[in-house]
C-alpha cells in the first residue's frame, strides 16, 4: 500500500486508550488495522479533551512526525511537522506557516467516555 492509499477514516467506537496515557499538552500516535488496509492518526490531550488528526501532512503527504509521539513544537503550543516545518494549529488543523499554506490536517474524529479515548462520528 503506497502513502497515497493510506486510510483517512475509522469506524466509530474503537477503544484506543486511557485518557491519562497522554499527558495534558502532548500527543500520542495510534495506528488502526483494519480490512482495507492500517490508518495512522495522533490525538493530542488538551485537558480533558481531546483531538485527533489523520498522521499525514498536506504538503507531501508523510507522517508528521519523524520521532515516535513527537508532534508538537518545543512549547507545545503547535502542531508541527518535522519534515518541512509546517506549522498547524491544534484546535482545527488549520496551517499557520511552512509550505501548506491554505490547506489543513484532516480531522480524526475521537472523543473521551468514562475516561477512555475512543474513536466517534
Amino acid at each position: 500500500m503506497s502513502e497515497d492509499e493510506r486510510l483517512t477514516a475509522t469506524p466509530p467506537g474503537v477503544a484506543l486508550a486511557p485518557l491519562d496515557s497522554i499527558a495534558d499538552g502532548k500527543a500520542r500516535n495510534f495506528v488502526i488495522q483494519m480490512r482495507k488496509g492500517r490508518f495512522h492518526g495522533f490525538v493530542l490531550r488538551i485537558g480533558n479533551e481531546v483531538r485527533g488528526y489523520v498522521d499525514r501532512c498536506p504538503h507531501m503527504g508523510l507522517p508528521l512526525a519523524q520521532k515516535l509521539d513527537d508532534y508538537l513544537t518545543p512549547d507545545g503550543a503547535l502542531i508541527a511537522c518535522s519534515w518541512h516545518g509546517a506549522l498547524f494549529a491544534p484546535s482545527d488543523g488549520a496551517c499557520l506557516g511552512g509550505p501548506c499554506a491554505g490547506a489543513a490536517l484532516i480531522p480524526w474524529p475521537v472523543t473521551v467516555e468514562d475516561g477512555m479515548i475512543v474513536t466517534a462520528v
